[in-house]
């Protein structure tokens, strides 16, 4: 049974930074796009970046452009998700998913297509 487990969670000040990590096992999803997702109390939960099977490509929503960077090791099986300049705004479960390649990137930015996600981990930015 696939799975996959996020980490690196917390709370942390308004500027500060955390890197979120999400480790899959059970198969190889390597040849998978991976994506980063994130749901806020009282909200829908909403895309915030993935990347394609090779790392080459990166996708963001435009609030975290600039302060977020996704990255992937498929040796390691890991997502990360390193997030900067976090903002009280950010705080939110976040959850990483995966879904398989396609040639219509645009679908990446969609909840729905992701097959496998894993449990979350709350990320907390005190103002």
């Amino acid at each position: 049974q696939a799975q996959l487990v996020e980490s690196g969670g917390g709370l942390v000040q308004a500027g500060g930074s955390l890197r979120l990590s999400c480790t899959a096992s059970g198969r190889t999803f390597s040849s998978y796009v991976m994506g980063w997702f994130r749901q806020a109390p009282g909200k829908e939960r909403e895309f915030v970046a993935a990347i394609g099977w090779s790392g080459g490509n990166t996708y963001y929503v435009d609030s975290v452009k600039g302060r977020f960077t996704i990255s992937r090791d498929n040796a390691k099986n890991t997502v990360y998700l390193q997030m900067n300049t976090l903002k009280p705004e950010d705080t939110a479960v976040y959850y990483c998913a995966t879904t398989p390649r396609t040639s219509d990137s645009s679908r990446y930015y969609l909840g729905y297509v992701y097959n496998y996600w894993g449990q979350g981990t709350q990320v907390t930015v005190s103002s």
